[in-house]
């Protein structure tokens, strides 16, 4: 019978060794490893800082005496036949009798709703007629010289109200901002040529019909 072996194969021993882990280079390889993501810590500065601009509206002078919402038309020419004229919806909004903290002249501004474009924009001239509107109880029409747009030429205009009572309103604000601007010192040079001016041809209110 042969000897057994004093010593075991050198091949037997590392058969039996377990495993290295691998650390390092080599675990960093792992694609399906968690790769933690740093976050940048950037910051933009802007190239040119814009300061914040307020705008002027000439109202910031003036108090309002009358607020009241209502649609307003204008007398115009139509847009295809030049010669035929018609009411043409201006906007709907609050109409405000705004009187000048110093000079005390009194105009009527309206601007439309949501955009706040100005739709009406006149002094309440002594001269002006203001007259019924087709017989309508909560609609008037007059004639002004309106400066809502780059021209100021004078204009028929007419208001409609929701109700007879907010009408009847508007004419007493209407009739009472007419006193106070006679009442200035310089209201009598101003009279006759507006008295002039108004006196040009407008539609009576059973040639134009109701403004609908």
């Amino acid at each position: 019978m042969l000897p057994l072996a004093q010593n075991p194969l050198p091949h037997s021993v590392a058969m039996a060794e377990e495993p290295v882990a691998q650390t390092g280079a080599v675990a960093e390889e792992d694609d399906n490893g968690v790769v933690v993501e740093e976050e940048a810590q950037v910051e933009f500065e802007p190239l040119v800082k814009l300061e914040e601009v307020k705008t002027a509206t000439l109202e910031e002078d003036e108090s309002v005496l009358f607020k009241m919402r209502a649609k307003l038309f204008r007398w115009e020419s139509d847009t295809w036949e030049k010669e035929q004229k018609l009411w043409k919806e201006r906007g709907t909004g609050d109409v405000r009798f705004l009187q000048h903290n110093e000079t005390k002249k009194v105009r009527v501004l309206m601007r439309r709703e949501k955009t706040m474009k100005i739709c009406a924009n006149f002094f309440v001239d002594p001269a002006i007629k203001i007259m019924e509107n087709a017989g309508s109880d909560r609609s008037w029409l007059w004639q002004c010289r309106d400066f809502s747009e780059e021209k100021t030429d004078i204009v028929t205009l007419a208001i409609r109200f929701a109700n007879s009572e907010n009408s009847a309103k508007f004419k007493e604000q209407f009739l009472e901002a007419q006193a106070t601007n006679k009442a200035l010192p310089d209201a009598a040079a101003a009279a006759e040529p507006a008295a002039a001016e108004t006196a040009a041809a407008a539609p009576t209110p059973a040639e134009a019909g109701e403004a609908k």
